[in-house]
């Protein structure tokens, strides 16, 4: 018994000889496995007491408990110690000196898309319009039905797009709130509603499920089209140059009569004819004409008093012209080389 109780405290005096020199938490662990641990030594001196007798286990077992309890005390009081000092070491070495200059990052530059939609709401905002926004999870009847849509018309064929269900779904145009301003204000009203789009198409250089419009509307007494040509012609000029003109081509839309596709002479040429033109001289750039009177009617509008104009304007297509873009893809393929030549 006396053997094993010396073992005890030698095995004591050993652990607190090593504790002393720790110095850092891995040292710490290191120590209390190779005494406390399954395989340490404390636990093999331990094990000698199967052979003691049932008198003399309980006055060695006391001792025993004690040297454990010693030794994990003192070694939880060296971890805090170390965690500390560790600390205090870690705040010192990252400290901030807070009066030293930062270093450049560079500056960012808007989206192409925003410059342009930035342009064209400026020209239009100088015109005395307003800007308004709508939900771009739209229903049914804002995307389609009041704009004399109906189910089952031919022309929602060629605006497939995404259904949430039967009746809500990611609107197609922002034609749509031509009904909600309409609906909200009564004439006069002049405003322009950017927003984004979607429609089911295949992405190509050209094409992609994903794009913006800016839509024009204004309702007053006496509008005719002759206001409309010459507030478009406003806005080629502002927007591509002096030089530019524009040409109107027949066309059907829905919610407008007369309707027009409108033309502006290539960007790139001049109306000359060339690559981005293909020949023509002539580049589409938006759809026009005057709000049909159903339209008026469907929003509480006296179509015998008042008549109004709308047009709609392709972001994309308009930005690729400003800025010299050939792809669509570019614009939201997000490339840092891309973006940093409109800085």
């Amino acid at each position: 018994m006396s053997d094993l109780k010396d073992s005890l405290l030698s095995q004591k005096e050993a652990f607190d000889a090593a504790l002393s020199k720790v110095t850092d938490s891995a040292a710490a662990e290191q120590l209390r496995v190779a005494f406390l641990g399954k395989k340490g030594s404390l636990t093999q001196v331990l094990r000698g007491m199967g052979q003691l007798s049932a008198e003399e286990r309980p006055l060695v077992g006391k001792v025993a408990n004690e040297v454990r309890s010693h030794m994990e005390e003192i070694l939880s009081a060296r971890i805090s110690e170390i965690k500390e000092l560790e600390k205090s070491h870690k705040l010192k070495r990252e400290v901030i000196d807070v009066t030293i200059p930062s270093s450049y990052e560079g500056a960012g530059a808007r989206h192409p898309l925003n410059m342009a939609i930035n342009e064209i709401c400026d020209i239009f905002l100088g015109l005395g319009y307003s800007i308004g926004e709508g939900p771009e999870v739209e229903y049914d009847k804002y995307n389609f039905e009041l704009l004399r849509i109906p189910e089952g018309h031919p022309s929602r064929d060629t605006q497939d797009t995404f259904y949430i269900t039967d009746n809500i779904l990611l609107r197609t145009q922002t034609s749509g709130l031509q009904i909600r301003t309409m609906e909200k204000q009564k004439p006069p009203l002049k405003v322009i509603c950017p927003g984004k789009v979607y429609r089911s198409d295949a992405l190509d250089s050209t094409h992609s499920p994903v794009f913006h419009q800016i839509e024009g509307l204004v309702v007053d007494k006496g509008v005719t089209m002759g206001d409309l040509v010459g507030s478009l012609q406003l806005f080629a000029k502002k927007l591509f140059g002096e030089n530019t003109k524009i040409r109107l081509r027949p066309h059907h839309f829905p919610f407008t009569e007369p309707s027009v596709e409108v033309d502006l002479t290539c960007w790139s040429c001049g109306g000359k004819g060339c690559r981005v033109c293909k020949g023509e001289g002539w580049i589409e750039v938006l759809g026009a004409g005057m709000v049909h009177p159903e339209v008026l009617e469907n929003c509480g509008i006296d179509s015998e008093v008042y008549s109004g104009f709308a047009f709609g304007i392709g972001v994309e297509r308009t930005a690729m012209g400003r800025y010299g873009i050939d792809d669509i893809r570019l614009l939201y393929e997000n490339d840092v080389r891309f973006l940093k030549q409109f800085k």
